[in-house]
């Protein structure tokens, strides 16, 4: 069992849409949270249809309940419909709603009631390292951090089963996709592309369909909660720099799964790519949970120089690599930007279990920067 730390209690007020991916953990952490709570669960086919069929049932279980009671709702974006009885449950009857759910995908499309700005939206991560007594850095950069995966040796069935799983339940329903086969291979190929910057007319070769077609399918992996993008830092000063963004799967495990990366070895390209995917695992669960607004961004140039997380207006220059000696070639992006952003902070996170300083840069052992990071001490 693990202690999550998203503070959910004090984050609902009127309501809350809850969103994460599959198996991040949603439901049980709110039945752990909320223990009196009325639970409805729409997965389960039986109430899915009853209110499918009747929507209005819902006004008729809750509205003799006292202002203040807290309902949840799993899997809200199955029956959109109930959305328009919560808000009026919420207006008129002073009920806090816990919405919560696996894709904002068919709320969107659906042209759902967002509740009038009543429900904030938050998000639900995978496991991060506070949460993790016996945290091994080897086992989370191969297995990843979702809790199912992380607490078994080998997690090669278990992420097959999650993929499977995600294509039939989550891609199928989503009805617009007609090629389930192609959307496959899309996401194999997106796997590669993983902490790379975006080429989609590569992306769409690869695949043999259209460039629009990629980004269509981006855009059903970033609604679907399974891959995010980081943008690239705009500012240019003297270098030239590259706009276009980086693509993320939100977990490290689904890449190392759909690359065929099953046992990673330190010292290999493979694991320094699942390494660096990690890290900034890290670095966005953190920037979630606890509202950071600076910009999460990279920077990198035409003559090859980059930095791999760039926080805010140039405050905070991080460097991911996972050697276990630090050496002067991995410092070649850090130092190019000092030059341009003087007063940026530098951060050069690795293997090398020595945390220390040379010259302007930071060198942190990566156990020492999670350690950081949690703590308040980055950013």
């Amino acid at each position: 069992m693990y202690k999550r730390i998203f503070d959910i209690e004090n984050k609902l007020d009127e309501g809350m849409f809850l969103f994460g991916a599959r198996q991040t953990g949603k439901s049980t952490l709110l039945k752990e949270r909320f223990k009196g709570a009325i639970y409805y669960d729409l997965l389960k086919p039986d109430v899915r249809r009853s209110f499918k069929l009747n929507p209005n049932a819902l006004w008729e279980a809750l509205q003799n309940k006292p202002a203040g009671t807290v309902v949840v709702i799993d899997e809200i974006q199955k029956v959109p419909d109930l959305l328009d009885v919560v808000h009026s449950l919420m207006v008129e009857k002073g009920l806090f709603f816990i919405l919560s759910g696996s894709s904002s995908r068919k709320l969107k499309r659906s042209g759902a009631n967002t509740l009038g700005g009543r429900a904030i939206p938050e998000t639900l991560f995978p496991l991060v390292w506070p949460e993790v007594t016996d945290f091994q850095i080897d086992k989370a950069v191969q297995n990843g951090m979702l809790p199912r995966h992380y607490m078994v040796e080998n997690a090669t069935k278990r992420l097959s089963s999650y993929v499977k799983v995600y294509l039939d339940e989550e891609i199928r329903e989503e009805g617009d996709i007609r090629d389930l086969d192609a959307f496959e291979r899309f996401m194999e190929v997106a796997a590669i592309s993983d902490g790379e910057m975006l080429n989609y007319s590569n992306i769409a070769a690869d695949c043999g369909v259209s460039a629009k077609t990629v980004k269509s399918y981006f855009q059903v992996l970033y609604d679907t909660l399974i891959g995010y993008e980081i943008p690239a830092y705009r500012k240019e000063v003297k270098r030239k720099i590259i706009q276009a963004p980086k693509f993320y799967y939100f977990d490290v495990g689904i890449v190392n799964y759909l690359m065929g990366r099953h046992f990673l070895k330190r010292g290999t390209d493979d694991y320094g790519h699942a390494f660096e995917h990690l890290v900034m695992q890290e670095i966005i669960a953190y920037k979630g949970y606890n509202d950071k607004r600076e910009i999460l961004s990279y920077w990198h140039t035409y003559d090859k120089k980059e930095v791999d997380a760039v926080i805010g207006d140039a405050m905070v220059g991080i460097e991911i690599k996972s050697s276990e000696q630090v050496k002067n070639k991995h410092k070649a992006g850090l130092k190019a930007f000092k030059e341009e952003h003087p007063d940026c902070r530098m951060i050069l996170v690795s293997l090398d279990p020595i945390t220390r300083k040379a010259g302007d840069i930071e060198l942190v052992y990566v156990l020492d920067f999670l350690k950081m990071l949690w703590g308040g001490e980055i950013f």
